[in-house]
C-alpha cells in the first residue's frame, strides 16, 4: 500500500483564510485590529527568517504585527521590561518571545513573565496547567496543529491508541494531553524507551517529535497507522550539494509503504505552526476585547 499524504501546507492555507475572515469581523466589532507582538533577541539567521514570516502572515491575515528586536547583548532586565510593557499594551493581544534566547538569559523566567492570557505560544506554566487539568487555555501551536491534521484525516479519535515519541514541554507533553482529551489511549515514548519499535507498532496514531532524523522505520508501524512527523532535520550535504536535504523523524520512504496516512517533511506539520499561532492570537483578541467568537469557528 501507499499512504495518503496529509497536506499541511494546504490545510494551513485554508486555516489562514478562515482567520482572515474572522479577523476582519473582529476589527469591525472591536474598532481595532487583533495584535500580535513578536520579540527577537540577537540576530540568529534562522530566527530572523521565522520572525519575518510570522510578521508577513500576520499582516496578510488582517492583523496588526508588532516586531521588537533587541541586541544579543541586551540585559535580561531589558527583555523583562519589554515583556511588561507588552503585557500592559491594550493593542497587543498575543506575545511571542522567539526562542532560543542568548545564554545569559533565563528562558523560564522570561516565559513566566508573559501574561498567560497573552501567551499565544502556550508555554507558561499557567497554560500548561490549564491543559493538564482540562481547563480552557492556550495550547502550544505545533501540537495543536498536529491535532487539527489528525481530526481532519480521521474524524473522531476516541478509542484509538496513540504513541507520542518525544517528551518535550513544547510538543511531546502537550500532544499527549490533547490526545487524552480526545479519549485516545496514549503512550509517551522517547529515545530511551526499551524496544521502542514494539511500542510504536501497536499504535493507530504515531506522532514523532524526538529530533532524530529518519529514526522511525516503516517496519515499526502498524499497517494503516496515521503518522504525524514533527521532526525537521537537515542531513549533511551529499554529492556536492550546497546543503543537505530536510528530513523528518520518520523514514518517509519506508513508512509511506505501511502507513495509511502520513505528513511529509517539508510541507506537513511545519506550515501549521504559524497558522495556529495566528489562530491563538485571534482567540486572545476576542477574549481581551470581550467580543464573542463562535465555538469551533477557527
Amino acid at each position: 500500500m501507499s499512504a495518503a499524504i496529509i497536506d499541511g501546507k494546504a490545510f494551513a492555507a485554508e486555516l489562514r483564510a478562515r482567520i482572515a475572515v474572522h479577523a476582519a469581523a473582529f476589527e469591525r466589532a472591536a474598532g481595532r485590529k487583533a495584535g500580535l507582538a513578536v520579540v527577537l533577541v540577537g540576530s540568529d539567521p534562522a530566527s530572523e527568517v521565522y520572525v519575518r514570516s510570522k510578521g508577513k502572515q500576520t499582516i496578510e491575515a488582517g492583523m496588526a504585527s508588532f516586531e521588537h528586536k533587541l541586541p544579543a547583548d541586551a540585559t535580561e532586565d531589558a527583555l523583562l521590561d519589554l515583556v511588561a510593557r507588552l503585557n500592559a499594551d491594550p493593542a497587543v493581544d498575543g506575545i511571542l518571545v522567539q526562542l532560543p534566547l542568548p545564554a545569559h538569559m533565563d528562558e523560564t523566567k522570561v516565559i513566566a513573565a508573559i501574561d498567560p492570557d497573552k501567551d499565544v505560544d502556550g508555554f507558561t506554566v499557567v497554560n500548561a496547567g490549564r491543559l493538564a487539568t482540562g481547563l480552557d487555555g492556550f495550547v502550544p501551536c505545533t501540537p495543536l496543529g498536529c491535532l487539527m491534521l489528525l481530526k481532519d484525516r480521521l474524524g473522531d479519535l476516541a478509542g484509538k491508541t496513540a504513541v507520542v515519541i518525544g517528551r518535550s514541554n513544547i510538543v511531546g507533553k502537550p500532544m499527549a494531553q490533547l490526545l487524552l482529551k480526545e479519549s485516545c489511549t496514549v503512550t509517551i515514548a522517547h529515545s530511551r524507551t526499551a524496544d521502542l519499535a514494539r511500542v510504536v507498532r501497536g499504535a493507530d496514531i504515531v506522532v514523532a517529535a524526538v529530533g532524530r532524523p529518519e529514526m522511525v522505520k516503516g517496519d515499526w508501524l502498524k499497517p494503516g497507522a496515521c503518522v504525524i512527523d514533527v521532526g525537521i532535520n537537515r542531513l549533511p550535504p551529499a554529492d556536492g550539494a550546497a546543503k543537505g536535504r530536510l528530513v523528518g523523524d520518520v523514514d518517509f520512504a519506508s513508512a509511506s509503504q505501511v502507513a495509511g496516512a502520513i505528513t511529509p517533511v517539508p510541507g506537513g506539520v511545519g506550515p501549521m505552526t504559524i497558522a495556529v499561532l495566528l489562530r491563538n492570537a485571534l482567540v486572545a483578541a476576542h477574549r481581551n476585547a470581550g467580543v464573542a467568537l463562535a465555538a469551533g469557528a477557527i
